[in-house]
């Protein structure tokens, strides 16, 4: 699968309960090349396999993102995949804000912490494990509606702003690993519209050739990331391979 990765690579993989994390999983498992993943979430793991371990850790929160850097103990990762992401939650009224009077700090920060700090947090707790010699591949979900070039409708300011955080915050850090290892690739990817929870309360405008299985994306993103060199570090694709602006 990845022309780049030694054979019985490590991968490691965090969101792994959310539907694009868990498709992810699948598909890595399902190829030989695969040595051994490690798979993070709040919730147990739904997937039983010999290759696979699972750790239930919130890596929003500083004590469990140390507790993944001690697990893993600088063992290398070839392959690193964050699934993790918010869009809305309920429970805390927070929605896409379509108006600037729908603003608030709460619902910005809640939101730019998920999709921005906490990713680049967690890169900054595992460097030792991408540091190296080794070929190691970074991607990341961001989102379309992050590209500031790409905003031509408004709207979404929590969730919009976030994503053009995260890349930046990724396109970053790819400069720092790429001196630290000549093998690294650092990606940030667009998955399209994919039937998750994420995206349930926003599918009824969705034509149904646009709304994509988590396994039709999971396929896609995979073999976007396979067509990948350390020369595309620090760039941004969706998931029809064609890259998409800043």
């Amino acid at each position: 699968m990845f022309y780049l990765l030694p054979h019985h690579y490590t991968a490691l993989v965090v969101g792994a309960s959310g539907g694009i994390g868990a498709a992810i999983i699948k598909q890595l498992l399902s190829s030989s090349q695969l040595g051994h993943i490690i798979t993070v979430s709040r919730k147990p793991s739904q997937i039983d396999h010999p290759r696979l371990t699972h750790l239930m850790l919130d890596v929003s929160q500083e004590q469990d993102r140390q507790a993944l850097q001690n697990a893993l103990a600088a063992r290398p990762v070839h392959f690193f995949f964050n699934a993790i992401g918010i869009l809305h939650d309920e429970a805390k009224q927070l929605v896409p804000e379509k108006r600037l009077n729908q603003l608030s700090v709460e619902n910005l920060t809640q939101t730019m912490n998920i999709n921005a700090f906490t990713p680049i947090l967690l890169l900054a707790s595992l460097k030792d494990s991408f540091k190296g010699t080794h070929p190691t591949v970074i991607a990341s979900l961001s989102a379309r509606v992050g590209s500031i070039e790409d905003n031509q409708l408004g709207g979404w300011y929590s969730y919009r702003a976030s994503k053009a955080a995260h890349n930046m915050l990724l396109k970053t850090a790819s400069i720092e690993l790429k001196r630290l290892n000549k093998q690294c690739t650092v990606l940030c990817l667009h998955p399209g519209t994919t039937d998750t929870a994420l995206s349930k309360p926003f599918q009824a405008r969705v034509p149904n050739e646009k709304l994509f299985t988590p396994a039709f994306v999971a396929e896609q993103l995979l073999e976007v990331i396979t067509q990948r060199t350390p020369d595309d570090n620090g760039t941004f694709w969706a998931w029809d391979g064609q890259p998409i602006e800043w």
